[in-house]
């Protein structure tokens, strides 16, 4: 789909100019104002255009927009330094980057470097980026057909959701069985994997806990390395600052984008060990002309101080907690609707029916609610984490008569 010269995809179709976005509310061009629930997939968690953040860009642009990338801005060595202060000890060397397609092809060229290893190990219909390594992680046929081959080197599992019909225990020793297969060769440099949920393409699969302790102790005993994903899941999304620190799980890579910013700029990150960075890093030969412009740094530097000082994730732990709860009781009768389930404020609403998700969508944009659905049978739950329990509620309003007006 074209729209004034920009280019739509079938997923992201055009449906408005905005004109004006604040807090958790948007407006069009028209001046309509609606309740935003997607944050731009994970990107405004501290709401749209923080008034702190846009502060921080004005001040740092005011000294320095670019250095190149054999040196180094203050504000990039100190934004390093604040960042794996705030993960596990260990997680201590940065790759810098623009976003999370990059930061997982860096992530992904050192474990190969680093391994001497070929095979990374993805979980199908998950989605790490736009570039034709990270499309190869998650293997989506009917994605990637007119595009086929992609990158070789890939081997594919499921992903051991959370299922009614199986006690997670069990689900987790059917995935034990999984893994050893998928690694017993010893040819396996990584897993890629995200922190108990599913944020790509719209899912929502959850998986049980005890799934990031099983992956890494698996990852160890094969000497292949564990890359968690934290585009979707990190800065308070899942109700932890980080989603690794939900079973306390230390990765020994982890990426990061959308959050990192707050939607101020475009940055992402690739966080490893040392010794990985020392050996992995020069053969994979990783560069990245646009990474971590000092006008980035400073607004995710800011973004970081703000989740630590307001202790977002625990807002956004317990308004999670509060919507699937709701979303549960007002639609237990309403059998177009096969499960509501997520971590934190990453939340889904299962339909029985695409056609119905997408009548949801478009009939609670008219009603001044913002959704977004991956045109399956899923509604993708993801309001700022800062939104106020006001506009919550009424949005869950809207969104649970809407529902049931498709019953």
């Amino acid at each position: 789909m074209i729209k004034k010269q920009l280019v739509y995809s079938e997923y992201s179709k055009w449906r408005f100019d905005v004109s004006r976005a604040q807090g958790e509310f948007l407006w069009d061009s028209e001046g309509k104002k609606y309740i935003d629930f997607t944050s731009g997939w994970n990107v405004t968690n501290l709401g749209w255009n923080h008034p702190e953040i846009t502060q921080a860009l004005v001040v740092q642009a005011k000294k320095s927009n670019y250095v190149p990338m054999w040196t180094a801005d203050p504000m990039q060595n100190e934004y390093a330094k604040t960042l794996t202060n705030s993960l596990p000890k260990g997680l201590d060397t940065v790759l810098r980057a623009t976003g999370g397609t990059e930061a997982n092809e860096e992530a992904l060229k050192t474990a190969r470097a680093y391994t001497e290893r070929e095979i990374i190990v993805g979980f199908k219909n998950t989605y790490h980026g736009q570039s034709f390594g990270t499309l190869a992680i998650g293997n989506i046929p009917q994605n990637l057909s007119a595009i086929s081959p992609v990158v070789g080197g890939f081997r594919h599992i499921e992903f051991p959701r959370t299922d009614k019909s199986k006690d997670d225990k069990q689900v987790l020793n059917d995935f034990e069985e999984v893994l050893d297969k998928a690694l017993s060769k010893k040819d396996v440099a990584a897993i890629v994997a995200e922190a108990g949920i599913i944020t790509g393409w719209g899912s929502t699969y959850v998986a049980p806990m005890g799934f990031l302790k099983l992956l890494r102790e698996k990852t160890k005993q094969y000497s292949s390395l564990l890359i968690l994903d934290e585009v979707g899941t990190g800065f308070s999304r899942c109700g932890k600052l980080f989603g690794m620190q939900i079973e306390e799980v230390t990765p020994d890579i982890v990426t990061f984008a959308k959050g990192i910013s707050n939607g101020a700029a475009a940055i992402g990150a690739t966080v490893t060990t040392n010794k990985i960075a020392e050996k992995g890093s020069p053969k994979a030969r990783i560069v990245s002309t646009f990474g971590w412009l000092p006008t980035a740094c400073a607004v995710t530097s800011k973004t970081l101080e703000i989740h630590k000082r307001d202790k977002v994730w625990e807002k956004a732990k317990k308004d999670g907690r509060y919507i699937i709860q709701s979303l549960q009781r007002e639609l237990k009768k309403n059998g177009s609707v096969v499960e509501v389930r997520g971590i934190g404020m990453e939340i889904g609403v299962e339909l029985k029916e695409e056609k119905t998700a997408v009548n949801v969508v478009a009939e609670a944009e008219r009603k001044g609610l913002h959704l977004v659905s991956d045109t399956d049978r899923n509604i993708q739950l993801m309001p700022p984490l800062t939104i106020p329990r006001s506009s919550l509620d009424k949005g869950i309003d809207i969104l649970v008569s809407t529902i049931n007006r498709f019953a």
